[in-house]
Parts: structure tokens; sequence; C-alpha cells
């Protein structure tokens, strides 16, 4: 994990925001603190850090309002806690652009787990990449780099938060290949599926809208009932 990310943890519990800043400061993590949504919006846009803890239940705004706001304008890794463990906070918060999402209460082993994860799949503080420097893929008007974490569809930049970048650079790998959900949440998450876990279908659904895919009948990443998702090699002219 590298040692200079930057962490800003939204909380407004001051007793559970100092326990939980105190154990990822004490492994490694650069880590502020701040209570108040509006605040914290303004922050997420002003600092720029690498990853943010936002929890839903704030005063102000509340964490949803928050991811809305700052998506568009912030490319850092959005981590967030809900208060119940529903399918319905969980969609919500990725189609606002989460990049992913913990119940509470959380043990910090796990959370910590979670950040080293997610920092992982977007690394910070190292040397910034070429677009030699690793694998590119092209389909037709659509091409995506591991290198620069871009995506193009008829040269138009895709805009993409990191999880749909993973989830979009692991299906373009395997295109012509069906992956069910166990197969994608084992790549991103390494937990296997659990028979609730809605989280790749709602960035697949995300991913469809941004590459122009029709809802009704898509031809780009297509459903293969009973299987899982297949990244097509054609339909990208």
């Amino acid at each position: 994990m590298p040692m200079n990310a930057t962490i800003l943890l939204v909380e407004d519990d001051e007793r559970l925001a100092g326990l939980t800043a105190e154990y990822l400061h004490k492994n490694g993590l650069s880590i502020s603190v701040e209570g108040h949504g509006e605040v914290a919006e303004r922050r997420i846009l002003s600092e720029q850090p690498d990853l943010v803890i936002l929890d839903v239940m704030l005063p102000g705004k509340d964490g949803f309002e928050i991811c809305r706001a700052v998506r568009p304008a912030y490319k850092g890794v959005i981590l967030m806690l809900t208060a119940r463990d529903e399918d319905l906070d969980q969609i919500l918060g990725l189609e606002l652009g989460a990049d992913d999402f913990i119940a509470k209460p959380v043990q910090p082993r796990v959370l910590l787990a979670r950040i080293k994860a997610l920092l992982r799949r977007f690394p910070v503080g190292g040397s910034e990449a070429t677009p030699g420097d690793s694998e590119q893929l092209a389909f037709g008007e659509f091409r995506i780099s591991q290198a620069t974490r871009m995506a193009t569809l008829a040269n138009q930049p895709i805009d993409l938060t990191t999880a749909e970048f993973d989830l979009l650079w692991l299906l373009a790998t395997r295109a012509g290949t069906v992956l069910s959900r166990d197969d994608l949440l084992q790549e991103l998450r390494g937990i296997g599926f659990d028979g609730l876990d809605r989280s790749i279908d709602a960035r697949i659904s995300r991913l469809r809208k941004k590459l122009n895919d029709d809802p009704d009948n898509p031809t780009r990443i297509k459903t293969v009932r009973g299987k899982g998702y297949l990244f097509s090699k054609h339909d990208w002219n």
C-alpha cells in the first residue's frame, strides 16, 4: 500500500471517526476527518484526496448527495459506508458513482483491507504512466488503455469511475468470453457471489449507458441468461 496515500474520512460520529482515523494512521495512511456534509463536499473537490470514506448519514448533506455532486470533478476513489446492508442503498451509491461500499458497523481490519484493495486497483504516488507502458485494447471505435486508465468511443473520452474502469477493462480483456457474477467479483473484490450482491449489475447498467448500448437489447455488453455477461468483439462501429 502506498505510504503517501491521502484519505478523507467523512463521518459525523466523533468518537468513531477518531478511533478509525487513529487505526488507519498507525497503518501508514495520511488521514483527515470531516463531520459535516457540505464542508466535506468542498474539501473533496479542493483537496482531491486519493480516497474518500463517505458515510451516508451526515448533517448538512448526506453521502448520496455528496457523491452525486463531487463525482464529475473528483477522480479519486469513493468508498461508501452504509448503515444497513441493503441492496437499494448499495445500488444507489454505485449508480451515483461510488467505487465500493461497506455496511456498518465494520471492523477496522476489514476497512483497512478494503482500502488496500482499492488502492492497489488505483495506485497513487507512482510515476505517471505513458500510453506505451501497458496493454491497450481496441474494438472498432472503442479504445481502452490500462496505462492511462482511459477509454474512448469514436474518439470521445468516456467518463468512468475507478470501479467502472476496472470492470470495463476486465470485460474487454476477456472479450468473447462469458463471465459470471462470481468470476467478476472474485477478480475485482476477491469475494464470491452470495446470490444477493447486485453491485456488478448496477455497474453494467451504467457502463451500457456510457457505451451507448441499447439497454433493452444490448449488443456491446451482452447478458447471457443464467450465465453472466459477455463483452462483444464486434458491434463497435
